[in-house]
């Protein structure tokens, strides 16, 4: 059996507690996930530095930044380039660089130096079948608690949907707030899902109209979530 047939990819699972590890940043060594504790954080890498893809990702998370801290998220980047190579693609994006009208973009939270892979390879974001020596363009959401929540990935060529990764977060921060699951495509003040019942009685009740929600059958209900209750939830915590 060849080495490449028996190199097994680590991934942390959603549920797990967030790998911990101490890097060197573009913001000063990081203690994570522990300095975190209390905020959620997405944790995302990129490729290289000076490459285009990454150029207009790391141009949209910069612009987004204060969208995302006030709904209590930060912010950390990695790939394995080393420290000085971030310092100066960081600079060359602000002095140079200009993306969908995003210019003079100055990018304030953490880029981790990674060259020995340490960080990349605890959080399976060495994917030999796409690139053994460059980093996935992996989402890891991680709760205030530590707990890998939801994860994402992308190949090389695709550069991510930064829409989709703020949904993403104010969704599972509304799912923890009021207990509920957010449907296909939702946004707030759309309305939710209502777990299924947990008993013949409560089944009934429901489809009675015995309870706040509406149900085309027992195990598919919905309720109306208004949108500013939904929004003074979810921002600022």
């Amino acid at each position: 059996m060849t080495m490449e047939a028996t190199h097994v990819v680590s991934i942390p699972r959603i549920g797990d507690k967030a790998p911990a590890f101490t890097a060197v940043t573009t913001q000063g060594e990081i203690d994570f996930p522990k300095q975190f504790e209390g905020s959620w954080v997405i944790l995302f890498s990129h490729p290289a530095d000076f490459t285009p893809v990454c150029t207009t990702e790391f141009i949209t998370f910069a612009s987004m930044e204060v969208k995302f801290a006030e709904a209590g998220c930060k912010l950390v980047g990695l790939s394995i380039d080393g420290l000085f190579s971030h310092i100066a693609w960081l600079r060359t994006i602000k002095e140079k660089i200009e993306y969908r009208g995003m210019k003079d973009v100055e990018v304030n939270f953490p880029l981790i130096e990674d060259i020995t892979m340490e960080v990349a390879k605890k959080y399976g974001m060495i994917q030999p079948g796409e690139d053994t020596t460059k980093a996935v363009r992996a989402v890891f959401f991680i709760d205030p608690k530590g707990l890998i929540r939801a994860i994402i990935y992308y190949p090389l060529s695709l550069g991510r949907n930064f829409d989709e990764i703020y949904r993403a977060l104010i969704a599972m921060k509304t799912a923890d707030a009021f207990n509920v699951a957010t449907p296909a495509d939702w946004r707030p003040g759309d309305d939710v899902i209502i777990g299924p019942a947990g008993s013949c009685g409560t089944a009934k009740d429901r489809m009675d109209g015995k309870e706040d929600m509406v149900c085309q059958d027992w195990f598919f209900c919905s309720k109306k979530m208004d949108k500013d209750a939904v929004l003074k939830a979810v921002l600022k915590k």
